[in-house]
């Protein structure tokens, strides 16, 4: 019996290729240990760190760097935090003075309750940081009008909400997101209020390119576990789409054959 070969599905996000779809951010651990831990368990090739939260590049005190190697996975700088245009663009910029980085995430927080993105200063912020060399993935809402608006201001990639930061409410409106990857010529990454691993294997069901997963791993009671389950609940869900659902019915149909019946 011949072995199914299965094609290599690789990630490309502004150039860089990505073995997984699952994306991990790097806050809300009990340790940076914890967080080294959870991220080999998820088998993510990406994470995301907080520029003004996560200590990155100061060797006094505790840095994320002795527990992850950046010549081995892509760490991806953002602006968590930023409530404006101008926070955004400095955090940004700081990050390529200090490590170099160009390949960063756009976060322009709208209210602090919701923390709902501010669609204009993120507008406005990925088309100057795009003029100014930085490849941006930008954190947005599920409007599929305002997410064509950022890739034609040159996001690299398009990050909708499934539902509010931190909130664990899954995705909200699978609709919106369907309809942002269908006309986006570049990577869709759903990204916030994903609770468990079985919103992420839905989001990639709906043919997104990947999830980023931060809140749903650390805050649960066993953050190991869970990016483990992350990891299968992703690429169960990329096959899933890959393979082609069947087609709806309204109505039943047998599913066995029906004709030569005794």
């Amino acid at each position: 019996m011949k072995r199914l070969k299965l094609t290599k599905d690789t990630l490309k996000i502004a150039g860089k290729s990505l073995k997984s779809r699952l994306i991990v951010g790097t806050g809300k651990y009990k340790s940076f240990s914890e967080t080294a831990k959870a991220v080999q368990a998820s088998g993510a090739d990406m994470v995301t760190v907080a520029v003004r939260r996560v200590n990155i590049l100061d060797k006094k005190k505790p840095i994320l760097t002795d527990y992850l190697n950046p010549k081995k996975i892509i760490f991806l700088p953002n602006t968590a935090g930023c409530f404006s245009s101008e926070e955004a663009l400095r955090t940004l910029r700081l990050a390529r003075e200090m490590g170099g980085w160009k390949l960063v995430k756009l976060e322009v927080l709208g209210d602090k309750k919701t923390l709902y993105p501010n669609m204009i200063e993120t507008i406005k912020s990925t088309s100057i940081l795009v003029k100014e060399g930085f490849k941006v993935m930008v954190y947005c809402t599920d409007d599929p009008l305002l997410a064509k608006k950022l890739e034609d201001n040159g996001a690299a990639a398009i990050m909708p909400l499934a539902s509010p930061i931190g909130s664990g409410l899954g995705l909200q409106n699978k609709m919106n997101i369907s309809l942002i990857k269908k006309q986006s010529k570049v990577p869709v990454i759903v990204d916030a209020g994903i609770g468990t691993a079985s919103d992420a294997t839905i989001a990639m069901e709906l043919g997104c390119d990947g999830v980023l997963i931060n809140s749903a791993i650390a805050n649960s009671k066993k953050p190991i576990l869970m990016a483990k389950a992350f990891k299968d609940a992703v690429i169960s869900g990329r096959n899933s789409f890959l393979a082609g659902r069947m087609k709806i019915n309204n109505f039943a149909s047998p599913s066995s054959p029906t004709k030569g019946l005794i």
